[in-house]
């Protein structure tokens, strides 16, 4: 009780804005969650082989990535609200549609056209909160929205994969149950549109917000007096401002290649853990909800102590950290023929890489100058669907080639491979100076 009392303190010390996009969030992810771990089972249900769902994956994959860089200028240039609700609307539209289809071409125009609409939240999210929280407050706040995210995934795929056995044991056939627990997962993610409507697009006062909140020049200052920024940027020559977007340039580029190895290695994986467990290991439906469950609560965990671990090695070393202490269980995963093994090793695997991702995102959103951010985002996630979207049918020819063992024990070490080279990549681009005492002792 006291936890909880604790949580609805911290959230009712939100803005306004900031609760009710966490509202949203909350009901897109839990639809999301539903169909992520149950809808390659669906196809799969329908008498589709592993090849049809790769090329679903791959084709849904390249439709997000595809709109990731004009949804990043629209964002930076337009309202993210409208382009928020838009999202949330259609995406959960496209997904009750795909919950109904049977004939592969509707499965693939359906798998494009969400995917299109997918790429909205993901790109938006992270401006969306660097606009509405001070820069001392980032790194706190996107990990508590991954952390939401992951939760609410928690809920949707461990929900619908319960909800889909319980069906099917009460008489309904095994797809007629798949099919009814994914319109429920579509519908969630519909009515995400409806908090969004009740956002207030005016943004953070200067006394809110600090100097490098992603506001208008004209609303930084206050009371008539410009802010220390105003004047740094009425000063900024034009040499200053070429210097500038060289220098945006070159961090974009270096974020996007580590992201692109990474997209590449989690492509040939995370979309098809359900069916390695429930093809290596025949695991039920809600056995294997249950251990993705899992695995994203022990995420959320890690992802709360991770701002902890980046304020004593720097947010760069935390990064790396996480990523290579994942790789042993990533490895144990893919060569294991237990079950007990293969899921220990999956959920620290699961909670280890995914914690560096709201680093990740805070060291973005602080590297790159505002009028980028948006921009440097959409390219970042881009880079990173690039890598699914083109993993795919390496993943079904691996596995249908040489089976279940062999193939997912390849996959897994290309995963590994990549990770490595991405992870050292990352260090020797980034690297920054260990914190000092003085610094700890002055975040603290």
């Amino acid at each position: 009780m006291r936890a909880l009392r604790q949580i609805q303190v911290e959230i009712s010390g939100w803005s306004r804005n900031i609760q009710l996009f966490f509202l949203a969030s909350l009901l897109y992810q839990i639809g999301n969650g539903m169909f992520s771990v149950l809808y390659n089972l669906y196809i799969q249900g329908l008498g589709y082989d592993d090849t049809m769902n790769g090329q679903i994956v791959s084709i849904q994959s390249l439709a997000t990535a595809i709109m990731f860089i004009p949804i990043g200028f629209s964002g930076d240039k337009f309202s993210r609200k409208k382009l928020l609700i838009i999202g949330a609307l259609f995406s959960g539209v496209f997904l009750i549609g795909r919950s109904f289809d049977y004939a592969s071409s509707g499965l693939l125009w359906f798998a494009v056209l969400s995917g299109l609409f997918a790429s909205v939240f993901q790109v938006l999210a992270i401006p969306y909160l660097a606009e509405n929280i001070k820069k001392s407050q980032r790194l706190k706040m996107f990990s508590l929205y991954s952390s939401l995210v992951l939760a609410s995934q928690v809920l949707g795929s461990l929900g619908g994969g319960v909800l889909a056995d319980v069906l099917h044991s009460a008489g309904m056939a095994k797809v007629t149950s798949l099919q009814t627990v994914l319109f429920i997962g579509g519908a969630a993610t519909l009515a995400a549109f409806i908090p969004l409507l009740f956002v207030s697009e005016k943004q953070m006062s200067p006394v809110e917000a600090d100097s490098t909140s992603l506001q208008p020049k004209a609303q930084r200052s206050e009371g008539g007096l410009e802010t220390q920024e105003d004047r740094k940027q009425s000063m900024m020559s034009t040499d200053d401002e070429r210097a500038l977007k060289k220098r945006d340039s070159k961090l974009i580029v270096q974020f996007v290649v580590t992201q692109l190895l990474i997209g590449l290695g989690s492509g040939l994986v995370v979309p098809y853990l359900n069916l390695y467990f429930t093809n290596r290991f025949a695991v039920s439906l809600s056995g294997m909800s249950l251990l993705i469950a899992l695995g994203q609560i022990m995420t959320i965990v890690s992802m709360l102590i991770g701002p902890t671990l980046a304020a004593k090695v720097g947010s760069v070393r935390a990064v790396v950290i996480f990523q290579v202490l994942s790789l042993p269980f990533l490895l144990l995963t893919g060569f294991t023929n237990l079950l007990l093994v293969a899921s220990v090793s999956f959920l620290f695997r699961q909670a280890l890489m995914n914690a560096a991702n709201p680093i990740q995102s805070a060291i973005l959103v602080d590297r790159v100058s505002d009028k980028r951010r948006g921009i440097a985002n959409s390219m970042m996630q881009t880079s990173f669907m690039i890598g699914w979207a083109t993993m795919g049918p390496v993943q079904s020819y691996l596995v249908t080639t040489y089976g279940t063992y062999w193939g997912y024990a390849i996959t897994f070490s290309i995963t590994g491979s990549l990770y490595v080279i991405s992870s050292l990549m990352y260090f020797f681009m980034f690297k920054e100076p260990r914190p000092s005492a003085t610094s700890l002792d002055s975040r603290a």
